[in-house]
């Protein structure tokens, strides 16, 4: 069904006007940056088929522009650089709420931060946000990539890190792209060595957090592993 069949106040755009964006489902706000579909296929159903694709929109928040370039329709830069200006707003805007605001007030918000930097990542990434003495963000790094083993991530260049940007505490962060984020016998080894190497410059470990694709997340710091 095409927008100009719709009766006006259904129309996705009239409707966000008039109602609110709490109104609109996911996929017609997705139809408002769309703007238009393709020959026999409406922006609705565009928006829809596009969602699917991604498993919603947390999925499709976590694509690549390689990624989007191959759904149909999508091929164009102009529809392609709108959605990914919008991933990399949401990006910053949840940067910015870490700033503001203490991490250990923000665990969803630090959750939602990881997955849209790291979950959809083909290979493993390891990365550290950086933290003063607040628990505000001061920066994220990703520090190392590949198989996430002991002698993949080496503690002296965290450390190294951490006194550049005069830290106070971190949390530590790495993908999972099978998607299991239980954390492995080798994830709890990394975490005790890079927590005692911080330690001796009287830099906290806070948290480790495992992300994975579709919203999957584990904090070691949930499970209790801090407490041990």
């Amino acid at each position: 069904m095409s927008l100009k069949s719709l009766p006006p106040d259904a129309r996705p755009r009239e409707k966000l006007l008039a109602r609110g964006p709490a109104a609109l489902g996911d996929a017609e706000l997705l139809a408002i940056l769309l703007r238009t579909g393709t020959a026999g296929r409406g922006v609705l159903q565009m928006a829809q088929e596009v969602l699917s694709a991604f498993g919603g929109l947390h999925g499709l928040l976590q694509a690549s522009g390689e990624d989007l370039r191959r759904i149909k329709g999508l091929g164009g830069s102009a529809k392609r650089a709108e959605l990914l200006a919008v991933l990399e707003l949401t990006r910053r805007a949840l940067a910015g709420q870490l700033r503001q605001r203490p991490v250990l007030q923000n665990p969803a918000t630090v959750r939602d931060y990881l997955q849209l930097h790291l979950a959809s990542r083909p290979q493993e990434i390891f990365a550290v946000l950086f933290l003063d003495a607040q628990l505000h963000l001061i920066a994220f790094e990703e520090m190392f990539q590949g198989t996430l083993t002991r002698s993949s991530v080496y503690p002296r260049e965290v450390v190294r890190r951490a006194l550049h940007h005069n830290a106070d505490a971190l949390i530590l962060a790495h993908n999972h792209p099978s998607g299991h984020v239980q954390p492995s016998a080798a994830d709890e080894a990394i975490t005790r060595e890079l927590t005692a190497a911080l330690g001796l410059i009287d830099v906290r470990v806070i948290d480790h957090w495992i992300v994975g694709p579709g919203g999957a997340a584990c904090s070691l710091a949930e499970r209790g592993f801090f407490l041990v």
